[in-house]
């Protein structure tokens, strides 16, 4: 069954959407990757995160800025799932690099289309279009191309990076079966997730051992004018970051997110080469990547043609489609 958010989204709010979190995703990475070199507490700067977000849109809320609603224990319930996937993802996602290198981390998520595919079908959503199936079948074919290059095995840490794909997967759909079908903006999605994580995520940092160390160290830290720069930068782009993905899966699909995803990890990787340098670039590593780009650029093709050739309807605004 088509999404109905992506049904009524025209193609040009559809493209902001998906280029907005694109490029969200993309400054994140190297954001995150200046800060976690400063400061090494992955799950604190995660829980910080989602504490700036739930706060700021409650104060946007009782401002009269948004008008998302209030906490509802319903809708919490609904969203519950969403929040445990979303967490999940993350958590299995750190653990696969304690074993996994980075290049072939990157390769193994970017599985991530395939497996929504799958999903998506299995689920009843319909059978997707043979361009569709295609492109995405030829990005996962790029994906092993370029990890041959770089082939490092570790039984566990490749375990916890598909269990990632695994949970990733499940959240995307959620998400994009909780806008569509329960009619929430991407706004209280977001606020939800952030809401429902904090539990979680201070239950994590305490048994983990990040609690106090981590606090202790960002009290330290605040005396640098320059770490608190990034640290506000980082909580405003996790923020941002959050909203377009959120928004790209609701009035795109849960496909679209991750083949943009897929696309921003080739720019990422790409960025990394010509501004980190230093890096060994193998002739499989480059195949795999132009067979990635090209099934991303050719789903993108196969996706906007499938949304011109449906008639024009109305949008609504994504706060008050109800």
């Amino acid at each position: 069954m088509e999404n109905r958010s992506e049904a009524e989204a025209s193609p040009y709010k559809s493209l902001v959407a998906a280029v907005s979190y694109g490029i969200a995703s993309m400054a994140m990475v190297f954001i995150n990757k200046d800060i976690l070199m400063q400061y090494g507490h992955s799950m604190t700067l995660l829980t910080l995160q989602q504490l700036a977000t739930a706060l700021l849109i409650h104060v946007g809320r009782q401002m009269g800025y948004t008008r998302a609603k209030g906490v509802d224990m319903q809708t919490a319930k609904i969203l519950l799932p969403v929040s445990l996937f979303y967490n999940a993802n993350v958590a299995f996602a750190l653990a696969s690099l304690k074993g996994v290198n980075i290049p072939m981390y990157i390769a193994i998520k970017r599985l991530t289309p395939l497996a929504v595919l799958i999903a998506g079908f299995s689920s009843g959503k319909g059978k997707p279009t043979t361009q569709v199936t295609l492109s995405v079948l030829l990005i996962a074919a790029g994906v092993i191309i370029a990890a041959l290059g770089d082939f490092s095995f570790d039984l566990l840490g490749y375990g916890m990076a598909l269990t990632s794909v695994f949970f990733q997967t499940m959240y995307l759909v959620l998400v994009e079966r909780s806008g569509a079908e329960d009619g929430l903006s991407s706004i209280e999605i977001m606020f939800y997730n952030s809401f429902l994580s904090l539990p979680f995520l201070i239950f994590l940092i305490i048994t983990t051992g990040e609690f106090p160390n981590s606090l202790a160290l960002l009290f330290a830290k605040s005396n640098s004018f320059s770490f608190l720069v990034i640290l506000v930068i980082s909580l405003v782009m996790g923020i941002v970051l959050n909203f377009t993905m959120f928004l790209c899966t609701i009035v795109n699909s849960a496909l679209t997110t991750t083949i943009v995803g897929v696309l921003k990890g080739v720019g990422s990787t790409t960025l990394g080469f010509v501004i980190l340098g230093g890096v060994e670039v193998h002739a499989l590593n480059v195949t795999g990547l132009v067979i990635n780009t090209a099934g991303g650029v050719w789903y993108s093709y196969a996706k906007y043609q499938q949304k011109m050739s449906k008639p024009p309807k109305q949008v609504l605004d994504v706060e008050a489609h109800r």
